[in-house]
C-alpha cells in the first residue's frame, strides 16, 4: 500500500483529529467520536484506514504514556475496522446509517470484553478474574455503547465529507 504525499498528510491529519476529538470530549467518560471516525474512514479508505487509526493509537500513547493500559489499543480499534471491512460494500441507502450505528454501538458495548484478555495476560488474571473485570466494567460499557450509537448519526455525513474531499483532491490534485 504505497502512499502519496497527499495521503500521508490526510491520514496524519485524520489521526490527529481523532486524538484531538478524544481529548476534547474527555469530560464525558466513555463518550467520544473514535468509533465514528474508524467506521467512516474504513468505509471510505478501506485498508488504508489503518494509517490514521494507528496514527491515533501512537499519538494516544505518546501523549498519555506508553504504559500497560495502551497495549490493548494496538488491537481494539482494529477489531472495529475489521467488522466494518466485513460489511457488504453495497447496502441499501436506508440501511447504511442503522448498520453503521449498530456496529459502532456493538464495539462500545464490547469494549471492556475486547480489552479484558490483554488485562488478564498483563496482570495475571485467571478466567474468573477476567470475567469479574468484564462484569465490573459493564456500566461503563453500557455508556460507551449507547454513546457510540448516538454519535453514530455522524457516520454517514462524515463518509460523504471524506468522499467529497477525496473526489475533489483527485480532480484538482
Amino acid at each position: 500500500m504505497k502512499l502519496s504525499a497527499r495521503e500521508i498528510a490526510v491520514y496524519g491529519m485524520l489521526g490527529a483529529l481523532m486524538y484531538a476529538s478524544k481529548v476534547a470530549m474527555e469530560v464525558l467518560p466513555n463518550v467520544h467520536l473514535l468509533g465514528v471516525f474508524v467506521v467512516a474512514m474504513t468505509v471510505v479508505y478501506r485498508k488504508k484506514a489503518l494509517y490514521p487509526i494507528y496514527t491515533y493509537v501512537f499519538l494516544n500513547g505518546l501523549m498519555a504514556g506508553f504504559s500497560l493500559w495502551w497495549i490493548p489499543y494496538l488491537y481494539v480499534w482494529t477489531v472495529l475496522w475489521a467488522w466494518v471491512m466485513l460489511l457488504p460494500r453495497r447496502m441499501p441507502a436506508k440501511a447504511k446509517p442503522v448498520v453503521y450505528m449498530a456496529v459502532c454501538a456493538a464495539h462500545g458495548f464490547l469494549f471492556g470484553t475486547l480489552y479484558a484478555p490483554a488485562q488478564a495476560l498483563l496482570f495475571g488474571l485467571d478466567f474468573q478474574g477476567m470475567v469479574a473485570w468484564i462484569v465490573a466494567g459493564l456500566p461503563w460499557d453500557f455508556v460507551h455503547g449507547v454513546s457510540n450509537f448516538c454519535c453514530g448519526v455522524l457516520i454517514c455525513p462524515l463518509i460523504a465529507l471524506l468522499q467529497n474531499a477525496s473526489r475533489y483532491a483527485r480532480l484538482h490534485g
